[in-house]
């Protein structure tokens, strides 16, 4: 790791500390212009409050910064703690961070993602599966198909492991030979990626599950993907329409849901949506080039 990195880790994770106050990403940059702005100081001493509110920071977030930077201790602890589980952290500076995440995203791009698993899926094309959790028969099999075509045409199936379309989606993609990305809202300790398998967390990798995260990592499965793709959704309610709605809302990849007849279909479709069937998955790379024709 290098002291980028490791730098980037101290201002912008909270390193299994919960009365951490991180920069965000978009702060941790506005810090980096003023820094390289400013003169290079000649001796090499330690950063000191006068550095920082010499960059127009004031006392207070100057000394938060400082205190930041303060945690090289809590840093290796929180390292080795991953290490020791098979956690292993990406930060927009590491080679392996997914381009396609911070060029959707930017500003709100994860500041890290903690991966468990084959870290060369981040390489390869994928294709983005949300879904309800309770699943009508035939949008089941829609997930199904779904992940069985992901993996017949090459594509690596990106889910978040939620019961329902995500599971449905993501078992068959491995039942067929495929391979997985999977966006986890618990804990990363508690899985054991099956082979050809990835799992992601953001911010932490030993975070307890909560309804912020599982919302929060939705935009990482949509952004990631070449299109996404919603098996059933709720009107107006639950992640898969929040997701969704967002999606449409900020660009972050062509949208795409299943024609299951649903009130919650046909509005997705008159905000932008494309709407498609069984046929349609026949070729998934014609996805993104496909219009997005509403109802």
């Amino acid at each position: 790791m290098t002291g980028a990195e490791r730098g980037f880790l101290l201002l912008c994770c909270h390193l299994g500390d919960p009365q951490r106050r991180p920069l965000t990403v978009s702060q941790f940059r506005r810090l980096s212009r003023r820094v390289r702005s400013a003169e290079k100081a000649a001796d090499d001493r330690e950063l000191e409050i006068s550095d920082l509110t010499a960059l127009g920071y004031g006392k207070g977030e100057a000394a938060r910064i400082l205190d930041l930077f303060d945690g090289e201790a809590l840093l290796d602890r929180y390292l080795k703690k991953a290490k020791n589980t098979g956690c292993t952290p990406l930060t927009p500076l590491s080679p392996g961070y997914p381009r396609r995440l911070w060029e959707a995203l930017g500003d709100d791009a994860p500041a890290c993602l903690w991966a468990k698993g084959d870290l060369t899926l981040l390489e390869q094309e994928g294709i983005a599966l949300v879904g309800s959790r309770d699943l009508l028969p035939e949008n089941e099999a829609f997930s199904r198909a779904v992940g069985r075509e992901a993996a017949r045409q090459g594509f690596v199936l990106i889910s978040g492991n939620a019961r329902g379309a995500d599971r449905t989606a993501q078992n068959s993609a491995l039942a067929s030979g495929g391979s997985v990305i999977s966006f986890l809202a618990d804990r990363l300790t508690d899985h054991t990626p099956p082979p050809n398998a990835l799992y992601l967390s953001e911010e932490g990798f030993d975070l307890e599950f909560s309804a912020p995260r599982a919302l929060s990592r939705n935009r990482c499965i949509h952004a990631l993907g070449t299109a996404a793709i919603a098996a059933q959704c709720s009107l107006r309610t639950g992640g898969t329409w929040d997701g969704s709605v967002k999606n449409l809302r900020f660009g972050w990849s062509p949208l795409y849901v299943f024609a299951d007849g649903s009130e919650s279909c046909a509005v997705l479709s008159q905000m932008g949506a494309g709407v498609i069937g069984f046929d349609d998955l026949n070729n998934l790379h014609a996805l993104p080039q496909m219009p997005q024709l509403t109802l």
